[in-house]
């Protein structure tokens, strides 16, 4: 276990050492099992957490605002619209006043090209610690409660099979932030990591040869393919879900175009009968339904959405209760 964790940023899981990440999922679930037995866990007492967001959510700031209160603390609601960043408050003044307002500082910046930069310039001038909410290549607290539900399903995640997968949705080009940071932290941790979609749905060049490294260094495997069902036979895990076609085109209506020639990337119980038996069926949520999943698997007996969802609550808590003291 890592004690030295004060003050440190989380912008990206590949950012911090795979020892602090299994400290912070440690100090997890140690505050779920807290949350469960109703024992008074109140580690950040007297402390804020400003949350900015420019991208709107559910789980995010429900979680994030919740955790908080758990701990002690307060989270404070910044919307980028309704604030003087909309006219003119650069990243290094938000850095600098809400380092000094507040004992933290999350944000939620997807924007193409725009969101993950923004963060590491507020991060440079804040004396608090900065929290990656989501951005455009990063969902960090997202995945480390992916990580702690497959720990809790799967037991030891070494040499489990997991199928990281596109899939068509109608509703918006989403960021490529799940899937990419889905590649970069189960590869560090001994999976075989298969990452499946269409030939324009490619993610990051640098993120990939990443996820191949953490690979060879961990002992795991990872491969990409561009056939739902191959990706899908004998996975232990499948994370079916839609990102958007960014390194092909950053034009909404042309990439709403080529998604509609991928309307059967679709995870229905036909495909979730190619893993294995006792497979887990995973997102991040929302998820357009009977678009991107059907109902019979998003509430089938493989789903484990909901937990996973919670999760999320416990992960955040203990990066918080760990930085921000």
């Amino acid at each position: 276990m890592q004690t030295n964790l004060r003050r440190r940023n989380m912008i990206t899981t590949q950012e911090w050492s795979k020892e602090e990440i299994e400290t912070a999922l440690d100090v997890a679930f140690d505050l779920k099992r807290k949350r469960a037995l109703e024992e008074p866990h109140s580690l950040l007492r007297d402390k804020v957490l400003a949350m900015l967001f420019f991208f709107s959510s559910t789980r995010t700031r429900a979680s994030f605002e919740a955790g908080m209160a758990q701990l002690g603390g307060h989270a404070a609601f910044i919307e980028s619209e309704t604030t003087q960043i909309a006219h003119g408050d650069t990243p290094k003044e938000i850095g600098e006043i809400l380092g000094r307002y507040y004992d933290g500082i999350a944000i939620r910046h997807c924007d193409w090209k725009v969101g993950n930069g923004y963060i590491r310039d507020v991060a440079a001038s804040s004396r608090s610690p900065v929290l990656n909410m989501q951005c455009d290549l990063y969902h960090p607290f997202q995945v480390l409660a992916d990580l702690m539900t497959m720990m809790e399903k799967k037991g030891d995640p070494r040499g489990r099979a997991l199928t990281v997968s596109w899939a068509y949705a109608a509703s918006y080009q989403k960021p490529l932030s799940v899937p990419q940071s889905l590649v970069l932290l189960m590869t560090r941790f001994g999976m075989n990591v298969k990452l499946v979609h269409p030939p324009e749905y490619r993610l990051m060049p640098d993120i990939v040869d990443q996820a191949r490294e953490n690979a060879r260094r961990s002992g795991g495997a990872f491969e990409i393919l561009d056939e739902m069902d191959a990706g899908f036979r004998n996975a232990d895990i499948v994370y079916p879900k839609s990102w958007g076609s960014w390194l092909t085109t950053e034009d909404l209506e042309s990439s709403a175009s080529i998604g509609r020639k991928y309307r059967n990337w679709i995870c229905d119980e036909r495909r979730m009968k190619l893993a294995k038996e006792d497979a887990i069926y995973m997102h991040c949520l929302p998820a357009d339904r009977n678009i991107e999943v059907t109902d019979g698997v998003i509430d089938g007996p493989q789903s484990v959405v909901y937990d996973e969802a919670e999760n999320r609550l416990h992960v955040q808590k203990a990066v918080m209760a760990l930085t921000m003291r």
